[in-house]
């Protein structure tokens, strides 16, 4: 297998705050108003193009992996983290290949995808921008993104919660939907849309966004090219 080769990143949550969560992620109520919605949203999405082989980054106790494996029969489905409190929840669920990883150093070999998906993860990734490299590095050519999470309003309230984060020591930044789709352009990819997901009750306030791009052909060199500009501010 394949690791990406990325700089040092700055510390996020530690490991161990995903394998206490862990303890809970699959109440009815955690996944009823945090992820259900969201997995509706990626679900329907997959349906509409190629995902034969489908890498789940951030894959939780495997609840949309296996949901995927379980409504679209013919996809081969990984699901990646990087608990050992999380993944063993999963393997006891079945329906998919689990592998314990960082998404901003994958442990996949170039091209091993159709589709990269990632719900309610992404901000917790200290290096954002390393983890898009690395997703567009592990998709065949034209594969695609479906990356759900967060988006505030404006980057005012995307600071104050991150603020907010790391004073609780457990740091998280969620970008608003035009960083997001900077962000996810940067490396390499094109956005085909973004869309509101409606959930109750945070999502009135602070409602997740499903981004769907896709890979652009020629990965190396946007990868390099994305490498050398960084010109987007640094994730928080």
């Amino acid at each position: 297998m394949e690791r990406g080769k990325h700089d040092p990143t700055p510390p996020g949550a530690p490991r161990w705050f995903f394998d206490v969560w862990s303890l809970v992620y699959d109440l009815p109520l955690v996944q009823r108003a945090t992820y259900w919605p969201v997995h509706d949203a990626v679900v329907a999405a997959l349906r509409g193009g190629t995902c034969g082989r489908v890498l789940d980054v951030g894959c939780g106790t495997g609840q949309l992996s296996s949901r995927i494996r379980r409504e679209l029969p013919r996809s081969r489905v990984v699901g990646c983290d990087f608990s050992s409190g999380m993944l063993r929840r999963a393997a006891e669920r079945g329906g998919a290949v689990w592998v314990q990883g960082d998404a901003a150093r994958l442990p996949f070999a170039r091209g091993s995808f159709d589709a990269v998906v990632s719900t309610e993860a992404f901000h917790w990734f200290p290096d954002q921008h390393a983890a898009l490299v690395e997703f567009q590095r592990v998709l065949a050519p034209g594969g695609r993104l479906l990356l759900a999470l967060v988006n505030p309003p404006s980057q005012l309230v995307s600071e104050a919660a991150h603020l907010g984060s790391r004073l609780f020591g457990e740091p998280f930044y969620w970008p608003t939907m035009r960083q997001m789709r900077d962000r996810v352009e940067a490396a390499g990819f094109r956005v085909e849309r973004q869309d509101r997901v409606f959930r109750l009750p945070g999502g009135l306030l602070l409602p997740p966004v499903l981004t769907v791009a896709v890979a652009r052909k020629g990965r190396r060199g946007a990868a390099a090219r994305s490498r050398r500009r960084r010109r987007l501010a640094p994730t928080p």
